[in-house]
């Protein structure tokens, strides 16, 4: 079984509707799959299958209501595809204490027996159980967006992760672990986690541990998505994460591909249908059959990626962004040329997008002048 968990460091990304769609591919091609609405808190994966508010979720196993898990999973009626819902009526359903943590993996990884992929659609943010979820594979999914802060919390979540994998490896009583502590205790946390030095460092002070981290580090290699994309220079965002992960935490990361913004998506989720079985024809569709494909073909989880191999991801993704493009240009002009769409509704259009920009605009000041001041009080990337 195949564990694929999709997480985002922002919510708004477009995380559910992604893992939703991606789902149904893969029953398409003939997997046996199973989407998890592990958004705890905030479920809503539900609504992008078409489904209203589920009677059983997660909470109710959480809670010790229900005992039998086999009685959350929804077998829907897309034939290959079962889901498990979340729960945002229960409280405390969120923040999971560890032995509900671990019971719930538990019944997790018990459905290897009658599934092919298992995909994990996590919460927007960096809580301990959304990173642990997350390391249950090697080749999670960071779905992000060229804007600023996106971005950044999209760094943010695998500087989280990394430094997660080192508390899960660390035990208690090493010397590994009273470095990190100590760290912490300084105030040397995630924010001024350096992992090549940190990991030097326990290297000299404790060469089992260093062992025993390198060799699951070696294997964690997260995949990216840049979702919401207007235009094909926003597909180079996606490098900036890349040369911040390879340089701050020693992390390589892989793209997946590029996504752009379509209005499409919402029109499909008023219509409670996954937007792959909407409308395939749409570029949007064709970018997650394209994702999902590469995913397909990279068959079991690859503990080791050459250069190149990262190297010629990045470069796809900016190809896709470019054919992509073109092909959004050809559509909006047939449009026009039919009648379908006015200039009017052309130009505003153009309106909207011109606010999201200067919105964006006003936004990435705001952050440039928090970073700045973070700076000046000793806080490095």
């Amino acid at each position: 079984m195949r564990i694929i968990p999709i997480a985002s460091g922002k919510g708004g990304v477009g995380k559910s509707l992604i893992a939703a769609n991606l789902a149904v591919i893969f029953a398409q091609s003939g997997k046996r799959v199973v989407l998890v609405d592990l958004d705890l808190g905030a479920s809503n994966l539900h609504l992008v299958l078409g489904y209203q508010s589920p009677q059983k979720g997660i909470g109710l196993f959480i809670n010790g209501t229900q005992e039998n898990f086999s009685d959350i999973i929804v077998d829907t009626e897309i034939r290959g595809l079962r889901f498990i819902p979340g729960d945002n009526e229960i409280p405390g359903t969120a923040n999971l204490k560890t032995a509900q943590r671990k019971a719930l993996v538990k019944q997790l990884l018990a459905l290897e027996k009658d599934t092919d992929i298992l995909i994990l659609d996590l919460g927007a943010g960096t809580h301990q159980s959304i990173l642990d979820f997350f390391l249950l594979s090697g080749q999670g999914i960071i779905i992000t967006a060229p804007m600023v802060t996106a971005v950044l919390n999209a760094y943010i979540f695998l500087k989280n992760a990394s430094y997660r994998l080192m508390y899960t490896i660390f035990t208690r009583g090493t010397r590994a672990y009273e470095y990190l502590e100590q760290m912490r205790k300084e105030g040397s946390g995630p924010r001024k986690l350096y992992v090549p030095r940190m990991i030097a460092e326990i290297k000299q002070v404790d060469p089992p541990s260093y062992a025993k981290f390198k060799a699951h580090f070696d294997r964690f290699h997260p995949r990216l998505i840049m979702n919401l994309i207007d235009d094909p220079k926003d597909a180079d965002v996606s490098m900036k994460i890349r040369r911040s992960c390879e340089e701050y935490l020693d992390l390589q990361i892989e793209h997946l591909g590029i996504i752009y913004r379509d209005s499409i998506q919402d029109i499909a989720l008023s219509s409670r249908l996954p937007v792959v079985l909407y409308k395939p024809q749409s570029l949007i569709s064709q970018a997650l059959y394209r994702i999902a494909e590469k995913i397909l073909q990279s068959g079991e989880e690859k503990f080791s990626l050459t250069d190149k191999e990262i190297d010629d991801s990045f470069q796809e993704a900016g190809v896709e962004a470019e054919s992509d493009f073109e092909n959004r240009m050809d559509y909006v002009e047939d449009l026009l040329h039919s009648g379908v769409l006015s200039q009017g509704d052309l130009v505003e259009t153009i309106k909207s997008q011109q606010f999201e920009i200067t919105k964006i605009k006003k936004e990435n000041n705001f952050l440039k002048y928090k970073l700045a001041a973070a700076m000046s009080q000793g806080f490095k990337p």
